[in-house]
C-alpha cells in the first residue's frame, strides 16, 4: 500500500494579519463614510413626514415622529407645482436631446487626429469655460435675440458643456480604436455612416453618463430661469418650489397662533420640496447605473 501523502496545512503568515487589519479597517473607513453620506438624506426622508414640532425640539433623529402628510398636502394640492413639473419635464428633455446632437459630434470631431484646426478649436472651447462675461452682457444677448421669458432662455444656455464636451471626446480617443475607423473607410464608408453605424453603437455608456449629466443639470437648474422668465406659467420645478417657500416663511402679521402655524408648515415644507424635486432623478439613476460607472471612468482618464 503506498504510504499516503501528507499535505501540510498553510501556516498563518503576519502578512495575512496584516491584510485582515488592513481590510477591517478599510471596512470601517467605508462604512462610516456611506452612514455620513446617508444619513441626511434618510433625516430628510423622515423629517418630512413626522410632525413639525418633534422636528424643531430635536426629537426626530432615527425614526419619524408623529406621522403626518401634511407637508406633501400643502405643495402637492397645488396646480402650480404640477405645471412646474410639466416644464421641468419637457426643458429636460428638450435639453438633453438637444445636448447630445451638439455634445457627441463636437466630441468625436475633437477626438480625431486629421481635424484642420484642432488646437485653434481647443482653446475656443477652454476660454469661455474660465472667463465669462457676465451676467449683463448675457442678459443683453438673451434681450436682443428675442428670448427673454420664453422657454428658450432656460433651454438653450445649457445644451452645451465644455467639461462634458471633453469627457466625450477623450472617452472616443480611449475607446474607439483608430484601425476600426480606417476599415471602415477602406470598405467604402463615408463619414457620416462611420459615425452612425459604427461609432454610435459602440458609445452607448458616454451617451447615458452625457444625459444623466444634462438631465440632472437642467432638473436642479433654476437661476436663469429666474433671471429671464417673468411668466409664472413658465416657472419650473424649483423656481416654484422656491416661491412656495418664500411665501410661507413671510408672516404678514396676524394672531400668534397664524404666525406659528406658517413657521411649522415652512419648516416641514423645506424637507418635502427636496423630496418631490429630487425623487424622479433618484429613481431614473438606476436605470443608467451599469453605463454611468463606466463611461464616467472612460470618458475622464486617458491612456
Amino acid at each position: 500500500m503506498p504510504a499516503k501523502s501528507k499535505t501540510k496545512r498553510p501556516r498563518f503568515s503576519r502578512s495575512d494579519m496584516g491584510d485582515k487589519i488592513f481590510y477591517f479597517f478599510n471596512y470601517l473607513f467605508l462604512g462610516f463614510l456611506a452612514l455620513v453620506i446617508l444619513y441626511p438624506l434618510y433625516f430628510i426622508i423622515i423629517a418630512s413626514i413626522s410632525d413639525p414640532d418633534a422636528v424643531l425640539g430635536g426629537d426626530v433623529i432615527l425614526f419619524p415622529v408623529g406621522i403626518t402628510l401634511s407637508g406633501f398636502e400643502a405643495i402637492l394640492q397645488r396646480s402650480d407645482v404640477w405645471y412646474g413639473y410639466l416644464n421641468t419635464i419637457i426643458y429636460t428633455a428638450l435639453t438633453v436631446i438637444l445636448s447630445l446632437i451638439v455634445t457627441v459630434p463636437a466630441g468625436w470631431a475633437l477626438s480625431r487626429k486629421r481635424l484642420f484646426g484642432k488646437k485653434l478649436f481647443m482653446i475656443y472651447f477652454i476660454i469661455p469655460m474660465f472667463f465669462g462675461g457676465g451676467l449683463i452682457p448675457f442678459y443683453n444677448v438673451m434681450s436682443s435675440l428675442k428670448l427673454i421669458n420664453t422657454a428658450w432662455a432656460v433651454i438653450l444656455p445649457s445644451i452645451l458643456s465644455v467639461w462634458n464636451l471633453f469627457m466625450t471626446r477623450t472617452f472616443f480617443e480611449s475607446s474607439i480604436p483608430d484601425g476600426l475607423v480606417e476599415a471602415a473607410r477602406i470598405d467604402g464608408a463615408s463619414e457620416f455612416r462611420i459615425f452612425f453605424s459604427l461609432v454610435l453603437p459602440l458609445s452607448k455608456a458616454i451617451l447615458a453618463v452625457m444625459a444623466l449629466y444634462y438631465a440632472v443639470g437642467q432638473w436642479n437648474s433654476y437661476f436663469n430661469a429666474m433671471i429671464f422668465l417673468q411668466d409664472e406659467n413658465l416657472y419650473p420645478l424649483q423656481l416654484i418650489l422656491r416661491e412656495i417657500l418664500i411665501a410661507s416663511e413671510t408672516t404678514t402679521g396676524g394672531s400668534g397662533e397664524t404666525i406659528l402655524e406658517q413657521y411649522r408648515l415652512a419648516n416641514q415644507i423645506k424637507y418635502v420640496s427636496v423630496i418631490v424635486s429630487s425623487a424622479p432623478v433618484i429613481m431614473l439613476y438606476p436605470f443608467v447605473q451599469k453605463y454611468f460607472a463606466q463611461g464616467a471612468m472612460i470618458g475622464s482618464l486617458k491612456e
